[in-house]
């Protein structure tokens, strides 16, 4: 098994889960966080002054899947995240060495 841990920009968040969701991807866990990568922040203009903001918001999944599924789950990531500037967001692919149902003990499931 395998966790893919991605970071997107939030305003691409719905469309990543939904086309998951079509794909049979339903199990995640989303997290609101901020950071920064290469782009290093945004300047942005406030009240006629001029700002630099380094810790933008992202939002964080993070999906458990299957070994043969984890080449799936990137691509439609990738497809569905993809804006085509800096800051599009990352994906991380982890393994994972077991999980276990609370509710009934199984393994690896």
């Amino acid at each position: 098994m395998k966790m893919v841990k991605t970071f997107l920009k939030p305003k691409r968040f719905e469309f990543v889960k939904k086309t998951l969701e079509d794909k049979g991807f339903i199990c995640m866990t989303v997290t609101d966080v901020r950071g920064r990568g290469e782009q290093k922040g945004i300047s942005l203009e406030y009240r006629g002054g001029k700002m630099t903001v380094d810790i933008l918001p992202k939002i964080k999944v993070e999906i458990v899947v299957k070994d043969k599924d984890v080449n799936a789950v990137i691509a439609i990531i990738t497809e569905s995240a993809w804006i085509g500037k800096i800051g599009d967001g990352k994906i991380f692919v982890i393994p994972v060495e077991q999980s276990i149902r609370i509710r009934t003990g199984e393994s690896d499931v």
